[in-house]
């Protein structure tokens, strides 16, 4: 075995503005307090007392998700990927210094889950059911200034399955500690939203301020638009007064000229800068990310944005990150988010509930439009699989029970916080609350499958279930707490059961109209329906379903469920989750990934997997490898209904084996290569299933696909390369930067043979040791069948990849080595530098 080799990495320190800033409650002096927490795993009696004995609780740093450290399980619901909810109990000692005191001191959380109850020193200041909802609770009146505080945060998830997939268990994103004047800008109460006309644009903002003090205020608002570059673009002053106890609003109109507006490939942002002056003194100030840019939702001609016409290519994503469960990190996000717009992907569906605020600010930032989603469910639950996906016997716990007192507020609650966001380009109020007989029945569903349905409808109408008729009720309520504040984006919802639906009011209390997996009433709906903006809310991966919206042009989009794998909604023991994503749980490429690429993309890309030919021999020889999407996909004699979206860049085969050479290319043509000579016919580029395939036996070395213009000039190429036996670990990404407060390194691994080549069919398990100021928080190599402990410093590689996750625990200046380790393998060294 030959010594490690050693790999450097600078992981460098951001000291400027946060990006994050949206993170924030968008008032006062934010800190955040993630650090040097206590929690407890189950029920503590009088746990927010505190003088309580706590000394045994672990030690944690926020974000912390319990459920995703504990044992997989298969006496556990699939729906929550075979992972436990249960109780849990938060505590932290906080000073607060004595020349705050005559402030407002507040705690912000940007997420619990769920059913969280917040203490001070013993006085509880709230309760929040819904686990998706970033809250604020007004601290000041128990706090003790000088002195030492506890907060206490009692999380009950007991109820475990009350999500179809998986949720996270405990506080899973950040928390602030927020100081402000008596006098101040309210939570979230900073709005802007641009117009724009030909060359000249206006920024129309309205400031909310709110008085607890007990004499009346006359303040000078001050708001400055700073443009990419740095410059004054606008700036508007004006005064107002807000008496004792009260609030108030104040509205600007900032007029710019020549804006540079906020694109897909050119996201080009402002930041508002709101300045609150009391007697000429500064008492409080805002900053958020702003800009320009138009939506444009036509019934006949789709989307356009700042007047270009475009279809939207998105994916659904919901808020897990494998080995890290529901723990933000944006970090992680900024990695994936990247990737799936390498493959083409304009836009993400928050599915099925806001997500954290880091997100959309990287939306923002990179150039990806956001349907923000709300709910999942509304007064009713849907079932959940608790032994297999759709299988056994279904539970009913859910949300529901507080959607009555809470529902509207937590919308309004999200609308408040997201909507500077200039990605959010759609609010969604719900997703396949009309799933027939899931639990609303309307007599339609005595019809015929002709009538539209693509999904199970249980059995035709129930008069005894929950009648269709009162969606459209609950939606147009909805609809209006959308509307009350902000009404520059359209409402949506992802309608299920469209055939039952159109018999309700639900579809007309929409602005625009979500259709999932039912390309079938995209033609016959836009001429019932004339008025009606019709796009695929969720859909499948198939070709078909992208060429419903290719060539309809009232289409204007389709979101892909789903666009990274997730925990839950597993299939049968063992399924860690749903494994339909274009990434994998680390994040990595799959072979789907390539396809779609091939259909989104704008630059010349080709790519190459393979299987053994389709046939009886590959059925009895290589059932045991194939996955259940392919396994849907053959016949019954082992035949393909169309060439496999799911082919892995694998050559290593028997000599003259019949190998399968899947290509998927947007060149117009394609030819193969051997070992440098042509093999097969150049072929065309398939319109039917979008991919081509030659069928060659197998011979050691380098295949290559090379794809080629109308008139035969290479484009772009792709290889693969037979494997020898693994030989070593190698580096093959890493972050570039780290912050000293929690900052997340990610280290990708890839298994290599002697000369380099990547060995796809390497399981080894590798082993890291962290020596120095930080901590591993998991090892993910995306295996969706490997129920083992992803937590822990060792792990096999999938397809011979994983990626590391690091957080720095120190301070400026400090070094931290990373060595991976595997028998038989030359490992490999990171040095990470905290700065």
């Amino acid at each position: 075995m030959k010594p490690t080799s050693l790999f450097p990495i600078w992981l460098l320190f951001l000291l400027s503005v946060p990006v994050f800033l949206h993170a924030q409650p968008g008032f006062g002096q934010p800190e955040k307090i993630n650090a040097d927490w206590l929690f407890h795993l189950g029920d503590v009696k009088n746990g927010e007392t505190p003088d309580i004995n706590d000394q045994s609780w672990q030690r944690v740093n926020l974000p912390h998700d319990w459920s995703v450290k504990q044992a997989l399980s298969p006496s556990l619901a699939s729906a929550t990927g075979y992972l436990p909810g249960g109780i849990g109990w938060y505590r932290k000692k906080l000073t607060v210094p004595k020349d705050s005191e005559g402030k407002k001191t507040f705690l912000y959380f940007e997420g619990v889950y769920n059913r969280s109850e917040v203490f001070i020193n013993g006085h509880s200041l709230g309760i929040r059911p819904n686990g998706y909802i970033s809250f604020l609770y007004d601290a000041t009146p128990y706090i003790r200034y000088g002195a030492e505080n506890i907060i206490a945060v009692r999380v009950d998830h007991s109820k475990s399955a009350d999500s179809r997939w998986y949720t996270g268990s405990g506080i899973y994103r950040d928390v602030w500690l927020v100081s402000a004047n008596p006098v101040h800008i309210d939570q979230w109460g900073v709005y802007a939203y641009p117009q724009v006309k030909g060359n000249q644009a206006s920024l129309h903002t309205e400031i909310s301020l709110t008085n607890s003090s007990s004499r009346n205020a006359s303040l000078t608002i001050r708001n400055e638009l700073i443009a990419p570059d740095g410059r004054t673009a606008a700036n508007k002053t004006s005064k107002i007064a807000v008496n004792a106890g009260n609030g108030n609003k104040v509205k600007f109109s900032l007029a710019v000229k020549q804006p540079q507006l906020w694109s897909l490939n050119s996201p080009a942002l402002y930041k508002l800068r709101t300045t609150v002056l009391q007697d000429g003194k500064v008492i409080d100030q805002s900053v958020v990310t702003t800009g320009f840019r138009t939506f444009t939702f036509d019934p006949g001609k789709g989307f356009a944005l700042n007047g270009q016409w475009m279809k939207i290519k998105g994916v659904c994503l919901h808020h897990d990150s494998g080995v890290l469960g529901a723990e933000v990190y944006p970090e992680v996000w900024r990695r994936r988010l990247l990737t799936l717009k390498e493959l083409g992907c304009n836009a993400i569906r928050t599915s099925h509930n806001p997500q954290a605020p880091g997100l959309y600010a990287l939306c923002d930032e990179l150039g990806l439009l956001v349907m923000n989603e709300a709910f999942d469910e509304w007064e009713f639950p849907k079932r959940k699989w608790l032994e297999g996906w759709n299988v056994g016997t279904p539970g009913f716990d859910g949300n529901f029970d507080f959607f009555k007192e809470w529902g509207e507020k937590d919308l309004a609650d999200m609308v408040k916080r997201d909507r500077n966001h200039l990605s959010v380009f759609a609010w969604s109020i719900g997703n396949e609350v009309d799933y027939p007989n899931d639990p609303y029945s309307h007599p339609v569903l005595d019809g015929s499958r002709e009538g539209g349905f693509t999904q199970p409808i249980f059995g035709g109408y129930k008069k005894d279930a929950p009648d269709a008729g009162r969606l459209g009720d609950i939606a147009k309520r909805l609809a209006a707490v959308v509307r009350t504040y902000d009404r520059s984006r359209p409402v949506t919802a992802g309608l299920a059961g469209v055939a039952m639906s159109n018999e309700t009011e639900y579809p007309s209390a929409l602005d625009i109209a979500g259709y999932n997996y039912t390309e079938s009433r995209y033609q016959t709906d836009h001429v019932k329906y004339p008025k009606r903006v019709i796009y695929g809310s969720e859909n499948r991966h198939d070709f078909e379903a992208w060429k419903a919206v290719r060539d309809n042009k009232h289409i204007f989009g389709q979101f892909l469920w789903t666009g990274i794998d997730y925990l839950g909604e597993s299939g049968r023991w063992p399924s860690r989750g749903f494994y339909s994503g274009l990434l994998d749980f680390g994040g990595f490429i799959k072979p789907r990934g390539h396809f779609r690429q091939a259909l989104w993309a704008d630059k010349p890309v080709a790519y190459i997997g393979t299987y053994p030919t389709p046939g009886k021999e590959r059925v009895q020889q290589a059932k045991d490898v194939w996955s259940a999407m392919e396994a849907e996909n053959a016949q019954d004699n082992g035949e393909e209904k169309v060439p496999s979206m799911d082919a892995w860049p694998i050559w290593n085969y028997q000599e003259g084996q019949s190998i399968r050479v899947v290509c998927y290319t947007n060149a117009a043509k394609a030819r193969l290569e051997l070992n440098g000579k042509t093999i097969g016919k150049t072929l065309v580029h398939n319109d039917e299933h979008g991919i081509i395939h030659w069928d060659i036996p197998y011979a050691n070395g380098k295949l290559e696909v090379v794809g080629l213009d109308e008139h035969g000039k290479e484009t772009c190429r792709y290889s693969i390369q037979s494997s020898k036996r693994p030989k070593a670990l190698r580096i093959i990404s890493s972050e570039k930067s780290i912050t000293a407060n929690g900052g997340v390194a990610q280290i990708a691994l890839q298994v290599v043979d002697e000369d380099g080549v990547p060995v796809m069919l390497s399981d080894n398990e590798v082993t890291c040791k962290i020596m120095g100021p930080a901590d591993l928080l998991g090892l993910e190599a995306g295996d969706n069948s490997d129920m083992s402990d992803y937590t822990d410093n060792r792990q096999r590689v999938y397809h011979g990849k994983m990626i590391a996750y690091i957080r720095a625990s120190g301070k400026a200046g400090e070094k931290v080595q990373v060595r991976f380790s595997s028998p038989w393998l030359e490992g490999v060294e990171a040095e990470l530098e905290i700065k």
